[in-house]
């Protein structure tokens, strides 16, 4: 079912111009960009809820590390399918769980505390489905993070 899921998403919905927005919106999603980037603005602009934005950079921080060192225990290979290759380079052939998934609902999760959660979590799923849309997840690498950063999110130290 995963392999189904993955090749209806690498087949589906495919254009050139698609494609490299695809691209270019996945990317800011790499080392938790997006993220950090957000919180840090926060914590400058909005100092009466800087307390929250701190966390968040400490929560996505945390749980890019947690994901590292699950995707190094479980060592789950990227997929591979011959005639769909990947849309994208990575800086790893480990595949779950999917850190941009993983980092994404963590952040959602805490700056929904000091920004509106809707917006937030749009583009966490956004930034997860991407993943296999460019071929470099299987769609339960992506769950599996959703799940993961959304647990880290809520107990956010």
């Amino acid at each position: 079912m995963d392999l189904a899921l993955l090749r209806l998403l690498r087949t589906r919905g495919h254009h050139p111009l698609v494609e490299l927005a695809v691209v270019r919106f996945s990317r800011l999603g790499d080392n938790a960009a997006l993220w950090f980037t957000i919180a840090a603005l926060g914590a400058v602009v909005h100092r009466r809820r800087r307390a929250v934005y701190l966390r968040a950079l400490r929560t996505v921080a945390l749980t890019l590390v947690l994901n590292y060192g699950a995707k190094i225990g479980i060592r789950r290979a990227r997929p591979l399918i011959e005639d769909l290759p990947p849309l994208s380079p990575t800086l790893s052939t480990l595949s779950y769980p999917s850190a941009h998934a993983s980092t994404s609902f963590a952040g959602a999760r805490v700056l929904s505390d000091a920004l509106p959660g809707p917006p937030l979590y749009a583009v966490a799923i956004a930034l997860a489905v991407s993943r296999p849309y460019l071929g470099i997840h299987y769609p339960s690498d992506v769950v599996a993070g959703a799940a993961f950063g959304s647990v880290i999110g809520g107990h956010a130290p």
